[in-house]
């Protein structure tokens, strides 16, 4: 596996080490600094409305909002993409791609969003704040990103029933050009969700991370409730599990 790994990697233009160079054995410090660099993950079911929500957080606080299914929609539809067909697979199953793509296209687009020196609150002084949405889907993806990225800062774990979440996926459908909404690749993604990323919260509900918002309610009160939360952390209010 990991000599496939590397040729996803040369593929996705991801930096590994050659051969002939000498690195150390083990990481000993993520690469961004979480004194300065602030991540909140946003995760919850297929059609919870993270997107929707994270954009509304963007404009609230200033966020830079990453979505690792875009990011690896983008790579899968790039012109010349060796793995572009791997990636797509992946998806329309309803699977995870695995970590190291996914972690490296985030770390990389982190780098470029503190690269452009943006101006507002929580940019300055090589500061920067993120909204890394769907994910960490998977507990070792959670782990490796903690450990070689960036501590993340709070869980923002949005919630309700699939019976909502179809719905909502089965009307987006009708409008986003996706491949995996449709009723075949939206159940197996509920499945995945259920097996893989519930863990996911549970490890970080242990660390008192995890915000819990009920997301059944109208786009406006849910906003309102994020907002209430994430006003909070960075104010240095919640130290602990959280629902709304």
């Amino acid at each position: 596996m990991p000599a496939i790994i590397d040729k996803i990697a040369d593929a996705l233009h991801l930096s590994h080490h050659k051969e002939g160079h000498s690195q150390p054995t083990a990481q000993t410090q993520p690469v961004f600094d979480s004194s300065k660099v602030t991540v909140f993950f946003v995760l919850g079911g297929p059609g919870a409305g993270k997107g929707t929500q994270c954009a509304n957080l963007v404009k609230d606080f200033g966020f830079c909002h990453l979505s690792a299914g875009d990011l690896l929609r983008a790579e899968q539809d790039r012109e010349g993409s060796e793995y572009g067909e791997m990636i797509r697979k992946y998806i329309r199953e309803g699977q995870i791609v695995p970590m190291e793509v996914t972690i490296k296209l985030l770390e990389n687009a982190m780098r470029a969003a503190l690269a452009e020196k943006r101006d507002g609150e929580g940019w300055q002084d090589g500061k920067g704040r993120f909204l890394i949405d769907g994910f960490p889907r998977k507990m070792d993806q959670a782990l490796k990103f903690d450990e070689d990225v960036c501590q993340s800062t709070m869980v923002l774990f949005f919630t309700t029933t699939e019976e909502e979440m179809l719905k909502r996926l089965l009307e987006r459908s009708k409008t986003s050009g996706r491949e995996d909404d449709n009723v075949e690749s939206i159940k197996k993604r509920f499945r995945v969700y259920k097996e893989q990323t519930m863990p996911v919260i549970e490890h970080y509900s242990k660390e008192g991370k995890v915000a819990t918002i009920d997301a059944t309610a109208s786009i406006e009160e849910v906003h309102q409730k994020a907002k209430e939360i994430v006003a909070k952390v960075f104010a240095g209010e919640v130290g602990r599990n959280i629902t709304a």
